[in-house]
């Protein structure tokens, strides 16, 4: 059953669907693996390389033969790691040490603390079983298999898979490039004094650190000054030198609110005003270059913190997924969690900013206590945005959708 929307207003997945139509991922460039930590690869990585290289010990030991159990053997040979083995000779045992080559012939090591010292060898145990203790050729990664699929996020554990076969360089998707422009005549970026009636720009920071967790390079972030020709100038500018173009502010329908009109004069307004709380005077639409290539993406956020922020989580991250051909920003993890408070929605969607308590047998969502939009506090524990729908009474113990504010 399709979720009631207030009158004049667009549902978020509409919303979604107007914002991420016709959206092509990105060209790519070469990147040395040492700079490419967060990039997004392009094209599959194929193993050159099996890994490990051949059977190795996975402890300091013994190796041998399964068959000599209960037996005690000379040794005739030391292996230690980065030198070929000998084959192993008949019955005898060889002192290996870890990520030491297995010698040819021998099928299993004895860890040191389980195996006795002699005169006439080592003595090991009666029961042994083949294989114990040793890493097989190729387990982790087989030469020819797929290393890593396109469109993965490379971090740490990639990184270090990349460079296990050798590869110093990869092909990533470009970063998208974004321009931030903040309207309002009452914001003061911090460092600066106050006068009466201004405020310091929060969005700034809080904007560019969610986008670099994005994927995104920030080009510009400067402000707009409240007047119809200075906005329809400077998104012009920042049209003309990236690809997305976000907004804070100025979408509303107040006589300094000039962003809706100026997008609606330069280029297509897909979208104005959601059925969502917080966030309602959001607008998405596409600004033309004026060197004829092409268009950029227009995300006009409220000027609120909290709208903006969840705004930036909910129609900013699956851009630059789909910017970047990157499954896993494209859309934020979903969980049931059970409602730790009590609420009632009239109008519109609910994201409520909640923190995650996990046991055993539950997730339960606790709401901040303020919800207002201008409570940016309530966004630094936030674990998740809990989605609750129009006109609907929530009591605790209710199972809730929640989207799980990470980044993989």
């Amino acid at each position: 059953m399709a979720e009631p929307v207030a009158n004049g207003l667009q549902s978020v997945e509409a919303a979604l669907a107007a914002l991420l139509d016709g959206v092509e991922a990105l060209p790519d460039e070469p990147v040395a693996i040492e700079r490419a930590g967060g990039r997004v690869l392009s094209q599959a990585v194929i193993a050159r390389q099996d890994v490990p290289p051949a059977d190795n010990s996975a402890m300091d030991g013994y190796a041998l033969r399964c068959c000599d159990a209960g037996r005690t053997l000379p040794i005739t040979q030391r292996v230690v790691a980065g030198v070929p083995p000998l084959p192993l000779a008949s019955n005898s045992c060889a002192r290996i040490f870890t990520g030491s080559e297995i010698p040819p012939g021998a099928d299993c090591v004895v860890m040191q603390e389980d195996v006795q010292e002699t005169a006439e060898g080592i003595h090991f145990p009666k029961t042994l079983t083949l294989g114990s203790n040793i890493r097989s050729r190729g387990r982790d990664v087989a030469s020819g298999a797929v290393l890593l699929k396109a469109g993965t996020r490379l971090e740490a554990a990639s990184l270090g898979h990349l460079a296990g076969q050798g590869i110093t360089e990869v092909n990533v998707r470009c970063r998208p490039r974004v321009a931030l422009l903040f309207t309002g005549d009452e914001i003061v970026d911090p460092g600066k004094p106050l006068a009466p009636g201004q405020i310091y720009n929060s969005n700034r920071p809080m904007l560019r650190r969610l986008l670099e967790r994005f994927g995104a390079e920030v080009i510009m972030a400067e402000p707009i000054p409240d007047r119809y020709e200075a906005t329809c100038d400077r998104l012009r500018q920042a049209a003309g030198k990236a690809d997305v173009v976000i907004t804070t502010g100025g979408v509303s329908v107040g006589e300094e609110d000039h962003v809706k009109q100026a997008l609606e004069a330069l280029g297509t307004l897909d979208l104005w005003r959601l059925a969502m709380r917080p966030g309602k005077p959001l607008a998405l639409g596409r600004l033309p270059r004026e060197d004829g290539h092409g268009q950029a993406r227009f995300v006009g956020l409220p000027g609120n913190p909290v709208s903006s922020y969840v705004g930036a989580w909910l129609f900013v991250r699956p851009l630059m997924g789909h910017l970047l051909g990157c499954p896993s920003l494209q859309s934020l993890p979903r969980m049931y969690a059970r409602a730790g408070f009590a609420t009632r929605t009239q109008g519109r969607r609910h994201y409520m900013r909640v923190r995650l308590d996990f046991t055993p047998d539950k997730i339960t969502a606790h709401a901040f206590a303020d919800q207002n939009s201008a409570v940016l506090s309530s966004c630094i524990d936030a674990d998740a945005l809990a989605i609750v729908p129009p006109f609907t009474e929530v009591s605790e113990g209710d199972s809730l959708e929640c989207l799980w504010l990470v980044e993989k």
